[in-house]
């Protein structure tokens, strides 16, 4: 499965919207050593139920735009 997940770095408070076939995720990690990228696998992991390990960040890796895989 594949969605699309625009991300906001260093946000107050995290939180999960679905806006139709893509995602808004804040976390309060900055985007610095890959600390936000790995707490929005962790949040995507957590809501469909999957094993962190089992979520990739496809592109984007230094966007706030990316791409993540989900394999079940």
């Amino acid at each position: 499965m594949f969605i699309k997940v625009l991300v906001t770095p260093g946000a107050k408070k995290e939180k999960l919207e679905e806006n139709g076939d893509a995602f808004a995720i804040s976390v309060r990690e900055p985007a610095a050593q890959n600390r936000a990228n790995d707490r929005v696998r962790e949040i995507i992991a957590e809501r469909f139920g999957v094993p962190a390990g089992k979520v990739r960040i496809l592109t984007g890796h230094r966007s706030r735009a990316k791409m993540v895989s989900i394999s079940h």
